[in-house]
């Protein structure tokens, strides 16, 4: 994706990567609550409002992927394989997590989302904000995909989505703020959300069956 930009979209680009660095390092360091936007710009060597160019909130310092998350949770939902359920789709979201966690930087790791996210009241709140949008993004996709599915239906399935994907950033960053080891950390998340999607997709397909089944016949 880099790759297609043009030169000053990369130094952008490159830019925003280093300041969300230099704000993690920050944060691993004092805690989310303890850094301001101004300690991040002085840190950075850059005035404040470069800060804000790129990050208009300060919880965005940590969850600078937030607007590309939506889209992408909506996205392998509304495009995945017509015999693929949702549950299969987030799967692939949950994994690239895992993996995160055990290729990312261990020295970003504690000023990252999932950390902080257990040691701040704001970013706790930001959290539940967040997965309320990630939720109402799957189920659009669901209505989207399953026009028979009622919207109802669709967010508490989307919610059930969610909450897995939300359990899994939380036990990541208990793992990060515990110093467990990476790979069996990652191991046994695996094979928990594997379960926990597992029955999601089986009670999609049944969920399914038992509309199209109350569906007036021509």
């Amino acid at each position: 994706m880099e790759r297609s930009l043009g030169l000053r979209e990369r130094k952008k680009l490159e830019t925003k990567h280093r300041l969300g660095d230099v704000a993690a390092r920050l944060f691993a360091e004092r805690g989310f609550d303890a850094v301001s936007v101004s300690d991040v710009a002085r840190a950075a060597d850059v005035a404040d409002q470069t800060v804000y160019n790129y990050f208009p909130t300060k919880p965005e310092l940590v969850l600078d992927r937030a607007d590309e998350i939506l889209e992408r949770s909506r996205r392998v939902v509304a495009e995945r394989a017509e015999d693929e359920t949702p549950a299969d789709a987030v799967r692939v979201l949950v994994h690239e997590d895992i993996e995160r966690f055990t290729t990312g930087d261990p020295a970003l790791a504690r000023g990252e989302f999932p950390a902080q996210s257990l040691q701040s009241d704001i970013l706790r709140r930001y959290a539940l904000e967040f997965r309320h949008d990630q939720a109402e993004a799957i189920a659009a996709a669901l209505v989207e995909t399953d026009p028979a599915l009622p919207l109802l239906v669709a967010r508490i399935h989307a919610g059930s989505l969610v909450t897995v994907v939300h359990a899994v950033t939380e036990r990541i960053g208990a793992a990060v703020l515990d110093d467990a080891d990476r790979e069996t950390a990652a191991a046994e998340l695996r094979a928990d959300a594997d379960t926990a999607l597992d029955d999601a997709a089986e009670n999609f397909r049944a969920t399914v069956t038992r509309v199209r089944s109350r569906r007036p016949r021509a």
